[in-house]
């Protein structure tokens, strides 16, 4: 590998900055068990002028889902959570779910199960007006982000039971879409451990791991690290100060609600440990936190062909499948960028960005804060970079 042609990257995160695309970002790439390089660019907070560092920390919105994921299967392996078994087992407010159809509603022809979180086959989805299951979502995040920051704020398990009350878009298991299931999953887990989601997380896989800068809120010893949040407006770069999905956009508080898919804040170093972890197998330096065989039905099972169907809207991800709450790669042949079979990850709405790819003993990290970002052009043209040069 010719890492000095990797100096590419800092060119496009640059470009980023320039055009004011962004207010900052950093990009990370670890392969054959080291670091290759390090880039970062503009600003943590550009009206103060503080820059990106390699400390900073970054909202993850989305990118939390794959740590939800690893916390129930943590619970797999313990032999306490059958993915298989009805949510309702588990959270029994979840009992005869039904489902909205037509205009009328119906018993859903079976019970949401453990794995339907995991695979967004649940009939759960995020807000919107296309249907009747967005339309009361949308209403319940509404309430969510006007109660968070007042004296009653709703907790991870009273929404789990808001949303038990919420009609399926679908029969469960028929179809794939995206959603609260791993929101849901959040309220299973703390369920089934007897502990807050946050509590579990942080026994289990962030301090074994070493992953100090992690968490739903961001104390006030760590606020001047804490990069600000942008959106692309009309007369371009703007700060964005709205708490989105009922996650505060100031993560000063700790808060009631824990999302399981949308809560976390961490570094580009904290989560490089985790996943190294995955990488490695399920163990880092020594640490194990799952077993070899857990991490490879993590990163293996995925969606049925018919479920696929679902993500035929998402040309970003065309040819990769789902599962676990992460994009697996299984046909490269028809990706919009370079890549390798078997990789998998997740990105957030800000524009964080993760892919371990086990065949080529690689990880790639992108930190931005940028609202709708996702998988950015800006990332996938480093991904292409890196493929080309490994």
């Amino acid at each position: 590998m010719n890492t000095q042609k990797f100096a590419k990257i800092q060119d496009i995160l640059t470009e980023m900055v320039e055009t004011g695309a962004a207010a900052g970002g950093s990009c990370l790439i670890y392969k054959d068990d080291e670091e290759k390089c390090y880039y970062e660019a503009g600003y943590a907070d550009r009206e103060n002028k503080v820059p990106v560092k390699r400390d900073t920390i970054f909202r993850l919105y989305s990118m939390t889902k794959p740590m939800t994921a690893v916390a129930a299967m943590l619970l797999v392996q313990d032999g306490k959570l059958d993915l298989v078994e009805p949510l309702s087992t588990y959270l029994p407010f979840f009992k005869n779910p039904m489902v909205a159809e037509n205009g009328t509603l119906r018993p859903a022809a079976r019970e949401v199960q453990i794995r339907d979180l995991l695979n967004m086959t649940s009939g759960y989805t995020y807000d919107g007006a296309s249907n009747e299951t967005e339309v009361q979502t949308t209403k319940l995040l509404d309430e969510i982000k006007a109660r968070m920051d007042g004296e009653n704020p709703l907790s991870t398990q009273e929404i789990a039971k808001r949303l038990s009350a919420i009609p399926l878009s679908f029969d469960p298991g028929t179809e794939f879409r995206y959603g609260l299931s791993a929101d849901i999953l959040a309220a299973v887990i703390e369920a089934v451990s007897g502990k807050r989601f946050s509590e579990f997380l942080r026994e289990r896989i962030w301090e074994p791991l070493g992953m100090n800068d992690t968490g739903f809120f961001v104390p006030e010893e760590k606020q001047d690290r804490l990069a600000k949040t942008y959106s692309m407006e009309k007369d371009g770069l703007q700060l964005y100060t709205v708490n989105h999905l009922g996650i505060s956009v100031d993560m000063k508080r700790d808060p009631a609600y824990e999302a399981g898919g949308a809560g976390l804040t961490t570094t580009i170093d904290d989560w490089l440990r985790f996943c190294r972890m995955l990488l490695n197998g399920g163990a880092l330096e020594g640490v194990r936190i799952l077993t070899e065989p857990m991490v490879h039905f993590l990163t293996h099972t995925t969606i049925t062909e018919e479920q696929r169907q679902g993500m035929k809207g998402w040309d970003t991800l065309a040819g990769y499948t789902y599962g676990n709450l992460m994009r697996n790669l299984v046909e490269p042949e028809y990706a919009a960028t370079l890549g390798s079979r078997g990789e998998y990850g997740w990105d957030g709405w800000l524009g964080p960005y993760m892919s371990v790819a086990p065949e080529k003993n690689l990880i790639i990290l992108v930190m931005e804060q940028l609202t709708g970002a996702g998988t950015s052009t800006h990332t996938r043209r480093i991904r292409n970079v890196v493929y080309s040069e490994i």
